[in-house]
């Protein structure tokens, strides 16, 4: 009842409604999400139950990846082809590969990103998209983003099919935005697709109709360790005695190599530490004992 779950989320519905499907699959109120997605978006959602919600702040995220269709011709207010056109332009030469990178490359590295309004951002302690909906007139501040690279999959006459690995907190749909208005026309991001965060995999990754209620609970349904999601951290097994100290809160000896480790019972992870100038492992986060329901 304690591990990862990844789940393929489709079109149509918000990650809060695919953390109350996993809930009652798992008959917990423990779950917790490493990211959300737009409701119009589908694919990798990263969940964690039980106690490995405590985990979730060590979870890689990044980089993420994703498979977006970038149509142009006009804008939105959402950025996305959920929302109203407020804007329309000509048509690029799509067929001119050389102007279609550079545009790509002026969207690539460290760049400050002017968030969508309709965004989870804050305003005066008030989501920005809670504002759009509203009329209410604000303004967003740029955010700096990175942008590992962009793939070209296909090109159509009106939009083209592209792979996107990004860091965190990055918008797809803006960059599909700033990308028309770089090739001095109009775009919005129409499809969305998360295929990968971190080392997780959507094709590793469970659709919804697998998650009838109490299939977790059931075991019909199994948890990944979260073990691979931390990275490139030590892994200490503990003995009887580092055990006991363990569920104490006291540091215990570290003989792995390495700042910080998952500490271990028998290949679980029962804790997060790091270690100290006396090579002992500080616990950050204990499991031992966390309750699950």
């Amino acid at each position: 009842m304690d591990g990862l779950l990844y789940v393929d989320k489709p079109a149509g519905i918000t990650s809060h409604d695919v953390v109350a499907i996993v809930r009652r699959a798992a008959r917990s109120k423990r779950v917790g999400h490493a990211g959300t997605l737009d409701p119009f978006a589908t694919g990798l959602l990263v969940l964690a139950v039980g106690s490995c919600t405590r985990l979730l702040p060590y979870v890689l995220g990044e980089p993420k990846v994703y498979e977006a269709v970038i149509r142009f011709g006009a804008e939105t207010d959402t950025d996305d082809s959920a929302g109203e056109v407020t804007a329309e332009r000509a048509m690029p030469d799509l067929s001119n590969a050389s102007v279609l990178h550079r545009a790509m490359a002026s969207l690539t590295g460290d760049i400050d990103q002017q968030p969508p309004d309709y965004s989870a951002k804050h305003v005066d302690g008030k989501r920005a998209y809670d504002l759009a909906r509203r009329g209410v007139q604000f303004s967003l501040a740029p955010v700096r983003v990175t942008v590992h690279g962009w793939s070209v999959v296909a090109v159509e006459p009106d939009r083209i099919a592209v792979r996107v690995t990004c860091g965190g907190g990055t918008y797809v749909r803006a960059l599909a935005r700033d990308l028309g208005r770089a090739l001095d026309t109009a775009a919005h991001c129409y499809a969305l697709r998360r295929i990968a965060s971190g080392p997780a995999r959507v094709d590793d990754a469970v659709g919804l109709a697998g998650l009838r209620p109490g299939s977790i609970a059931d075991g019909e349904v199994v948890l990944q360790s979260p073990l691979p999601a931390l990275g490139d951290i030590a892994h200490e097994e503990l003995d009887a005695a580092a055990l006991h100290e363990l569920s104490h809160g006291r540091a215990v000896p570290a003989s792995a190599a390495g700042a910080r480790a998952a500490l271990l019972q028998g290949g679980r992870v029962v804790a997060i530490a790091n270690r100290t100038g006396d090579d002992r492992w500080q616990p950050k986060v204990v499991l031992l004992g966390a309750s699950t329901s």
